[in-house]
């Protein structure tokens, strides 16, 4: 945000640092405030084979070597709808998306298949990593990833750190996106996830990339770094906001 408002700042000889932008967003109530779930979209009680985690200590260093996935919910008018998210761990670009009235494999599926259509060229050791719902250990999950030379990687503990940037997908989505608008009906929601992920992929810079756009990055295959810091721990009653 800071970026894209250094250029009007300037404009206008405003004079603001970054910490200075991010203390009047917090005293006006205006930072994203991260909220409780309400509902829960992974159901990892079945038979169904599970995966050892592969990615403990793994930083990717291309595109196309770590996707992660992931499936949150949105409420509308009519109900709530699920969405399932392929994000690439190195660009942070979502790279498969769908939305469904749904918690069916068949919705994740989907957003497997629109990421691999995006794929130019063979693929070589790339991993895809997820929870363990039902949908991702579904045999027709399993044999898509299998049939494309991909290897399956899952969370062990139920611990959100397992599966991170896929999490923070789903916030920046719903938070900073989403849950800006009156969604009433499902074809409604498809058309706006379509208008919010070009605008997630090619406009929004992120601080763990540094401050590039996920789309740039994974076109490049730039090297990037971490530039985000911890805004709120001097502040007596800290606003909740993961880093991005």
């Amino acid at each position: 945000m800071y970026e894209l408002l250094e250029s009007f700042m300037l404009d206008h000889q405003i004079k603001m640092g970054r910490d200075a932008l991010f203390d009047l967003l917090a005293a006006n109530n205006l930072l994203v405030r991260r909220r409780k779930r309400k509902i829960y979209t992974t159901n990892s009680f079945h038979w169904l084979r599970k995966y050892p985690n592969m990615i403990i200590g793994l930083i990717p260093i291309r595109v196309n070597q770590l996707w992660v996935s992931d499936i949150t919910y949105l409420q509308t008018a009519s109900g709530y709808l699920y969405i399932s998210f392929i994000t690439d761990a190195f660009s942070h670009k979502i790279v498969g998306y769908h939305v469904a009235e749904s918690l069916e494999a068949v919705a994740s599926i989907k957003a497997l298949e629109m990421a691999l259509s995006n794929l130019k060229g063979a693929i070589e050791g790339l991993i895809h990593h997820s929870d363990r719902g039902i949908q991702y250990c579904s045999s027709d999950y399993v044999k898509l990833l299998q049939d494309n030379g991909i290897q399956i990687s899952m969370t062990e503990n139920g611990d959100p750190r397992e599966n991170a940037v896929a999490e923070r997908i789903n916030g920046i989505i719903k938070g900073e996106y989403l849950e800006c608008y009156q969604i009433d009906d499902l074809d409604e929601a498809k058309v706006l996830l379509d208008q919010v992920v070009q605008l997630y992929n090619n406009d929004r810079p992120h601080l763990s990339i540094s401050n590039m756009r996920p789309s740039q990055v994974h076109q490049t295959n730039q090297k990037t770094c971490k530039l985000w810091k911890n805004y709120y721990s001097k502040r007596s009653t800290p606003v909740k906001r993961s880093p991005d």
